[in-house]
């Protein structure tokens, strides 16, 4: 998938568990991690935007564009 979510980055650069997260930005842990793995097909800018309200990031911080095919960093 050419969209890598980086959640799990911003969680530990914070120390911040998944269950914090998703009650401060309001998702069920279930879904944190549907983002997390790369599973969801969408995300509502609503919810990025509570995610980069709770981690104090932009958005260009949990989302990362690769080529296809090539690894990560």
């Amino acid at each position: 998938m050419p969209i890598v979510v980086r959640i799990d980055v911003e969680l530990a650069k914070r120390k911040m568990s998944v269950g914090e997260f998703a009650e401060r930005v309001g998702l069920t842990p279930a879904n944190v991690a549907v983002l997390k793995n790369g599973r969801a097909k969408a995300v509502r800018f609503s919810t990025l935007e509570a995610m980069c309200r709770v981690l104090d990031c932009q958005p260009g911080d949990l989302l990362e564009w690769v080529e296809e095919g090539t690894e990560t960093t």
